[in-house]
């Protein structure tokens, strides 16, 4: 296992992550207030598990956020950089190329079941080995078997590129609370309404609605685990009604802002 402090590089050196040394390599993840990865890329494939702290990875064309529990997925040579923010803690497994064919070909958020955390916490006190033994082997085809049965979550929100509607996708990354409606955003970045209807859902997946509830959904993500108050967070991102902004994050996190508040700051109070 190969323990890391908070400094601006990878948690392998990439020569080592594409270089040859069995189907995975492991490395933990242990940083200060913050940690800055800059963009970066290797041939092998990468999951980053957070077990304490907040994750945010930026590529060409997604933005994702990984809170404790959950875990990114990343292609193999996907560019993509990486900041911790606060306290944190985490793992990581690089995957030999050839062993990525039946996981996801884009990047994805997963919430990390047990089984495979406590694989990968057993896998990567391992020394070193040229030739795993085979009950190592078996943890391995274990930990493939999990990511590649990971469930999607909702914790990805994809650029489009149109320019135009990437106008209005960075406005409101930055400013989700902003409530003009289609129309209105429409007119702001000189575009037809059918247009930007259609190119939002062509380009990102998502409609106009669902894109920027999205947007607000890892901006309270981000919020709620710096620690603002769940009633600040939802007048933040421009919620009238408090028990609306409780339904959208239950419906789409399966637990209340407040519930996942107090994991969060249980999971950073874990030695």
């Amino acid at each position: 296992m190969c323990r890391m402090q908070a400094k601006p590089s990878p948690l392998i050196d990439p020569a080592r992550a594409d270089a040859d040394g069995g189907q995975l390599l492991f490395a933990a993840l242990s940083g200060g207030d913050m940690r800055h990865t800059p963009t970066h890329s290797h041939a092998r494939g990468q999951a980053i598990g957070a077990l304490s702290g907040l994750l945010t990875i930026g590529t060409e064309r997604e933005r994702l956020v990984v809170p404790p529990g959950y875990a990114i997925w990343m292609p193999p040579h996907h560019p993509h950089g990486l900041d911790a923010h606060g306290p944190t803690s985490g793992w990581s497994v690089y995957v030999v190329p050839d062993a990525c064919a039946a996981l996801p070909a884009l990047p994805q958020v997963f919430q990390v079941s047990g089984l495979l955390r406590e694989a990968v916490l057993r896998a990567s006190a391992w020394p070193q080995a040229p030739a795993p033994a085979a009950a190592q082997e078996r943890i391995v085809a274990v930990i493939l078997d999990e990511l590649a049965a990971a469930a999607r979550e909702q914790l990805v929100l994809t650029m489009p590129t149109d320019r135009r509607v990437l106008k209005i996708a960075l406005a409101l990354a930055a400013d989700p609370a902003d409530a003009r409606s289609l129309n209105e955003w429409a007119a702001w970045a000189a575009i037809a309404p059918r247009t930007l209807t259609r190119r939002f859902v062509e380009e990102t997946g998502l409609s106009f609605t669902d894109w920027r509830q999205r947007a607000r959904l890892m901006r309270a993500v981000e919020l709620l685990a710096a620690g603002q108050a769940v009633t600040a967070v939802a007048l933040e991102l421009g919620y009238d009604s408090l028990s609306a902004f409780i339904a959208m994050f239950r419906r789409e996190m399966g637990v209340a802002p407040g519930g996942f508040a107090a994991a969060h700051a249980a999971a950073l109070a874990l030695p």
